[in-house]
């Protein structure tokens, strides 16, 4: 999928990032892959106890619960047309992405890329996450879905990419 620096398919890798490890798996693929990089950031942080997934009155449970909730963005990247293929990436939280990966989507028209998640997990699967998100960027061409752990390589990052039609 990625020609490197030939830049025949342009590409952005965008992640939201609550504890940082989604961030260094995603600039390790940035990094591999020679994309660009943009942090899919909420206007108003998450705090430590907005996460706390164990609290059924957190921001992030919350959130997770109510499925038209939208978290406001900080920003969206300047000059979005130009990207033919933009790899997502997120934490899984209750076995789905975030619904600030929504907001994301849903901001943009996606109808000429194509869309490939990633997410970082202790342990879930990426569960059902596209069904989640497709409905977010119908427009868009859906690729595949891929669960790493924090210490994916940036060559395992790579390979995947390169398995991308």
């Amino acid at each position: 999928m990625h020609k490197g620096e030939s830049n025949v398919w342009k590409t952005l890798v965008a992640y939201f990032s609550a504890s940082g490890v989604t961030e260094a798996v995603a600039r390790r693929l940035a990094d591999a892959i020679g994309a660009d990089v943009f942090e899919i950031a909420p206007r108003e942080a998450y705090t430590a106890a907005d996460l706390d997934w164990t609290d059924s009155s957190s921001r992030s449970t919350r959130e997770c619960k109510d499925p038209a909730c939208r978290p406001a963005l900080k920003s969206m990247p300047e000059g979005m047309e130009a990207y033919e293929t933009v790899l997502i990436g997120f934490p899984i939280w209750w076995y789905t992405a975030p619904n600030i990966i929504k907001t994301f989507l849903e901001a943009w028209d996606f109808s000429s890329a194509r869309i490939a998640l990633f997410a970082t997990s202790g342990g879930s699967g990426m569960g059902k996450t596209m069904s989640d998100l497709e409905p977010s960027a119908p427009q868009a061409r859906w690729l595949d879905a891929r669960r790493f752990s924090s210490d994916a390589s940036a060559r395992d990052l790579a390979a995947w990419v390169d398995t991308l039609a």
